[in-house]
């Protein structure tokens, strides 16, 4: 059987590339056309890709995280039948007729002559973005062979220094590391995507810090931190805020999940960050969940980042950098960033007499394509009730 490529296709006007999430066939499956074989990201969402042939998967040629460019190939199969290789779907040109002699950078179906338009296979390009290498170097680079190849620009990153780190007495380069370039690709698509709103609130601390107080001087082995009582107060907010369940597919379709899948920002050496995730958080338990997220949180700080399409809701916790406010970022799917900033002393507002109380700051950062304001500050408001009640809701 011939072996042709898998590529990235074309979905959605204007899209330039996608991330690899997941792969759902391993080499040697057999696979049947329209079969779901891969979990691409895209500005919109996180999607099964049905693969476009039938035969039995031999390689990927991409690996969970990659940002590919759109048409870069993703695998290799072998396929059933005397099949043309599709071009990525929405894209401009025929199909292309599959010489099984042929090697895998030949099947891309581009041309040789010099130029923007010579053979420049969508694998080298995505590598070219992936190491720095700017269109107009691209375009100066000589090919060992008929096409520009990865190798060619190994070789011309030997010679040139780009890409691997630059320094002279004006300045040095370094390349993004992989997870900084994965959430830049993220954060890019959610500055094109989401219209946000940003509101605050104070909330007191002193019931989290006297619940934290007790629990330490109990000398049980069960001692979480005042941020996971805060965490466990916003999952159990979600249960009645619908809007903060759900995300935007396309432009048309809200889809609402029927439990909560928390996410939670750490921050790892390097200034590097990843999500943990609480599966479910709002049917857990106060000890289930506080076991869970300290579970999720040590993942995390493997390096693991557990963002999905699923998680609709981040929280983001400040404290302990002494930052009382902040304006988080939403990062489609997601549609709100929770921020918890310092504790610190201020007035309470519900007493006659000035008195001392200690407090914190939410900022709730959410896209307004979801939800409006009116609904945003319920919810808020909703989590400074629960903050400020946890002891109803751990005892």
């Amino acid at each position: 059987m011939p072996v042709i490529s898998v590529r990235i296709p074309q979905i959605g006007e204007g899209l330039q590339e996608a991330r690899l999430v997941a792969v759902l066939k391993q080499p040697g499956d057999r696979v049947k056309r329209d079969e779901p074989i891969y979990q691409m990201e895209t500005d919109k969402a996180v999607m099964d890709v049905e693969s476009p042939y039938e035969g039995v998967l031999v390689e990927w040629l991409g690996n969970p995280d990659d940002v590919l460019a759109i048409g870069a190939e993703v695998a290799r199969m072998e396929v059933v039948g005397d099949v043309q290789e599709a071009a990525p779907h929405g894209a401009p040109g025929n199909l292309t007729n599959v010489d099984a002699t042929a090697a895998p950078e030949e099947l891309s179906g581009e041309g040789t002559s010099t130029g923007a338009a010579r053979g420049i296979p969508p694998r080298t390009r995505a590598y070219a973005k992936e190491k720095g290498i700017t269109d107009a170097q691209l375009a100066g680079i000589t090919p060992a062979g008929s096409k520009l190849m990865p190798s060619d620009l190994d070789a011309f990153l030997a010679g040139s220094g780009v890409g691997s780190g630059v320094s002279n007495e004006a300045f040095a380069e370094a390349k993004l590391s992989s997870k900084q370039r994965l959430l830049a690709s993220r954060l890019v698509r959610g500055s094109q995507l989401v219209v946000p709103g940003t509101m605050t609130v104070v909330a007191g601390w002193e019931p989290i810090e006297s619940a934290r107080a007790r629990i330490k001087a109990s000398g049980d082995a069960f001692q979480p931190s005042a941020f996971t009582m805060f965490a466990f107060a916003v999952a159990q907010t979600l249960k009645d805020y619908p809007a903060f369940r759900s995300t935007l597919i396309g432009e048309e379709t809200l889809r609402t999940y029927h439990n909560v899948n928390l996410g939670i920002a750490v921050g790892l050496p390097g200034d590097e960050l990843v999500i943990a995730v609480v599966e479910k958080a709002d049917t857990l338990s106060w000890r289930e969940f506080a076991t869970q997220a300290r579970e999720k949180i040590d993942l995390a700080r493997t390096g693991k980042d557990q963002a999905n399409e699923s998680v609709t809701v981040s929280l983001t916790n400040m404290q302990s950098f002494g930052l009382r406010d902040a304006v988080p970022v939403v990062v489609p799917p997601a549609v709100a960033t929770l921020f918890l900033g310092e504790s610190y002393n201020a007035l309470d507002p519900q007493s006659s007499t000035p008195q001392i109380r200690r407090a914190v700051n939410l900022a709730l950062t959410f896209d307004h394509r979801v939800m409006n304001g009116v609904g945003a500050a319920e919810f808020l408001n909703a989590v400074k009730a629960k903050v400020e009640a946890i002891g109803e809701l751990i005892d």
